[in-house]
């Protein structure tokens, strides 16, 4: 029974066009439910047992907030979404995430850390850190993401399912240019062997069925080796590990003697965030409003760019669609 209800919701997490990390996260959780309720069918229990389970995450499981409403997501997708059953919210109080800073880097400590990065890893990290990308955002980009006439970077499906326009750093433009070159040669031994296709979402395999194939369509940071895809069944070549960039830049902080926990999300909070003043953001230093930076980051609520930039002025908007919204990247400056 578990094992049916489990591919039931892969295949409606699937249909919803959900990443392959959050249908593996999901099922997790509604697999720990089950197995916590001695296997009983979620159809036969409701907010009681929900709770309870929660209730065990934090105590005995010692989960952080942010966990524990992961697993509450899931439950709550798989009880709307696959068993039509409606769970009233009131009843589960989501966990109070903890308000904390968050680390950034002054300019120069950036300029140390990229110091102590070479190759991929560190065109990567300028992109995260000139372009204000999250970590899954820069290693999802494909290569008709990068437009070397307007300068800019186009995000597609971020955070929210929303596409943004980001500026594009004139230092990255020579390496970025040689890297899209490795991956035309790549892509071609590739079709060569008789592969090159890539992952493309359901509804643009349906609507362009040759496209897995084109160039454009392939990711700017392939991954070295080919392998299967999980949900298809075919080899591909996805792209590359996040985990490789991850160590990359905790190993280049600490030969760079950075006494502070960096990881690659530190250096979007230093695109938007000066740790001199813990006042304002590089932008907003620079005279941005704080809604372009908004814009720029992908936040949905302005309050969450506020949490960076700690400083709101009353300025009028001057948010333009052309060049990232004429935004030049910190790491040009």
């Amino acid at each position: 029974m578990a094992k049916k209800l489990l591919d039931q919701l892969r295949e409606v997490l699937r249909l919803k066009h959900y990443s392959y990390r959050t249908e593996e996260s999901y099922v997790h959780w509604v697999r720990r439910f089950i197995l916590f309720h001695n296997k009983r069918h979620p159809a036969d229990m409701g907010a009681p047992e929900i709770q309870a389970f929660l209730a065990h995450l934090a105590t005995e499981g010692n989960v952080s907030a942010s966990t524990q409403n992961q697993a509450l997501s899931a439950l709550l997708f798989l009880y709307r979404e696959v068993l039509h059953k409606e769970i009233d919210p009131v009843l589960l109080p989501t966990a109070k995430r903890p308000h904390r800073l968050p680390t950034v880097l002054t300019r120069d400590e950036v300029r140390r850390l990229l110091d102590h990065l070479d190759g991929v890893y560190k065109l990567m990290a300028q992109l995260l850190y000139g372009s204000g990308l999250r970590l899954m955002e820069c290693v999802r980009l494909r290569v008709q993401d990068i437009d070397f006439e307007y300068r800019t970077i186009t995000v597609r499906d971020g955070k929210g399912e929303k596409d943004r326009i980001v500026p594009l750093p004139e230092t990255v433009i020579p390496e970025l240019r040689r890297q899209i070159e490795r991956v035309r040669l790549l892509h071609e031994a590739d079709l060569a062997a008789g592969f090159g296709e890539v992952y493309l979402p359901d509804a643009l395999e349906r609507k362009y069925p040759n496209a897995a194939r084109e160039f454009i369509w392939q990711y700017l940071f392939p991954a070295p080796r080919r392998s299967v895809d999980p949900r298809s069944g075919k080899e591909r070549r996805h792209h590359i590990d996040p985990s490789g960039l991850q160590r990359a830049v905790k190993q280049a902080a600490q030969r760079a003697g950075i006494q502070k926990r960096v990881t690659p999300h530190t250096l979007r909070h230093s695109f938007a965030t000066h740790h001199a003043s813990l006042v304002a953001g590089h932008l907003l230093q620079a005279g941005y409003d704080i809604r372009t930076v908004q814009e720029l980051l992908g936040h949905k609520d302005v309050r969450t760019t506020m949490i960076y930039t700690h400083a709101c002025t009353e300025r009028s908007e001057r948010v333009l669609q052309r060049g990232g919204l004429a935004v030049r990247s910190p790491l040009d400056m």
